[in-house]
């Protein structure tokens, strides 16, 4: 019988296409093989960062393990160095005091030092200072009157009021003025403030030119007495 051969039945026509398909399986195969391998834990090594702060991570204490001192070997029977005539012994100096040689004080002089003079305000002065014309007053209140007015009688005296004009100022002019009376009655340590330097120095040389006063008294010691005052005046246009 013979055999009859269609051309649907040759098998060398998809000899290449089973060979793609069959390369692409053993490519997928070991693929998998590749990502199911499974790695031994003792190969594996991660770091393990941590968000705590120093504060906050527990660190063990290490404890020192000193040694114990050594024990120390008291013999029952302490005998005597011999004497060594090389060794040449150190002298101390006796301590005692020979009686002809103390020096008998007649007194003690104590030295007491100054104390420091005391700075009363003017408002609370118990004896105000008092102003060459105001001892005809007796009471504190009187005399603090009488000095304010005698010092602003001798500002507006004394002061030279065409320095505004000199200067081309207009209007009223304020200079503020601080100065100490000391305990001998001596103006000192004066202080003035003003819009111009100018007038500073003439403030300054009007209170420097106060006279003389009989000092103020705080618990019946002469103590300084800080007085301050504005002096006001104004220019002429």
């Amino acid at each position: 019988m013979e055999v009859k051969k269609t051309t649907k039945a040759d098998l060398n026509k998809r000899t290449v296409l089973f060979l793609q398909i069959g390369l692409i399986l053993v490519l997928l195969i070991a693929y998998f093989i590749i990502q199911w391998r499974s790695y031994d834990k003792a190969e594996i090594v991660q770091d393990v960062y941590s968000h705590k702060s120093m504060d906050e991570v527990e660190i063990p204490v290490t404890i020192l393990q000193t040694p114990p001192p050594p024990k120390m070997v008291i013999p029952d029977v302490i005998e005597p160095a011999p004497d060594d005539p090389n060794i040449k012994e150190d002298l101390i100096p006796s301590t005692e005091v020979d009686p002809n040689e103390i020096v008998e004080v007649d007194h003690i002089v104590e030295i007491i030092k100054d104390k420091p003079i005391e700075t009363v305000p003017f408002i609370e002065i118990e004896d105000v200072p008092i102003f060459p014309g105001c001892e005809v007053f007796l009471e504190n209140e009187e005399r603090k009157k009488c000095m304010s007015e005698k010092i602003t009688k001798f500002i507006n005296k004394e002061f030279n009021s065409d320095l505004g004009n000199k200067l081309g100022l207009k209007g009223i002019n304020r200079i503020n003025v601080m100065f100490k009376i000391d305990e001998t009655g001596n103006i000192t340590d004066v202080q003035t403030r003003a819009a111009h330097p100018q007038l500073e120095i003439e403030a300054r040389r009007v209170i420097e030119a106060l006279p003389k006063m009989k000092p103020g008294k705080q618990r019946g010691n002469p103590v300084i007495v800080q007085y301050s005052l504005p002096i006001i005046f104004q220019v002429q246009e």
